[in-house]
């Protein structure tokens, strides 16, 4: 069990995920995350109200069971499959003292998500719920407005070899290290 516990080598997941792209491509299905969303919303009724959600979305439920595994595996990997308890992630020494001295995130390195901004204590902070609450904002309608998310474009798409994905994946890239270069500094 122990190489469950380490990362996988590149050589070892991509072709896991060549593998499950060319499945999907071989039953015409494309894979993505945020049309999931999409498709609840048409699930509880909304095509009564917009076009937009009216479409047969039980068609679409495989896609559902992908997210419902994703929330699953997530909560028994970090519960029961971390090595004794070590939740820490492997970035840059650079990275953590920055993160530490400039932006004071003390958790930098100690976790996925920094304890400074998903913390429960954090929510007793306006300045952190609004950030959330855009930052939230913004993604959605990003990846409703660029019709899919990374994973959809970064993953299906490409290898559908799909031009709009790939100018989507490109802008992805420009948008986080405008990002992290220009608001972050500025928000933190």
């Amino acid at each position: 069990m122990h190489w469950i516990y380490e990362p996988w080598p590149w050589y070892v997941a991509g072709p896991l995920i060549a593998l499950v792209m060319f499945l999907l491509l071989f039953l015409g299905k494309q894979f993505g995350i945020s049309a999931n969303l999409r498709t609840k919303c048409a699930a509880f009724g909304a095509g009564k109200t917009s076009d937009f959600f009216d479409f047969d979305w039980k068609e679409e439920r495989w896609n559902l069971m992908i997210v419902l595994g994703a929330i699953i595996g997530g909560f028994l990997g970090s519960t029961f499959m971390t090595n004794n308890g070590d939740n820490s992630v492997s970035i840059s020494k650079n990275t953590v003292e920055e993160l530490k001295s400039e932006y004071d995130f003390q958790s930098a390195g100690d976790s996925y998500l920094p304890e400074e901004l998903f913390a429960i204590e954090s929510l007793n902070d306006l300045t952190t719920i609004a950030i959330l609450l855009v930052g939230g904002f913004l993604v959605g309608f990003g990846a409703r407005y660029a019709g899919g998310c990374t994973s959809g474009h970064a993953i299906s798409g490409l290898s559908n070899l799909q031009l709009p994905s790939l100018v989507a994946v490109i802008g992805f890239f420009i948008g986080g290290l405008i990002m992290i270069h220009v608001f972050f500094p500025l928000i933190f």
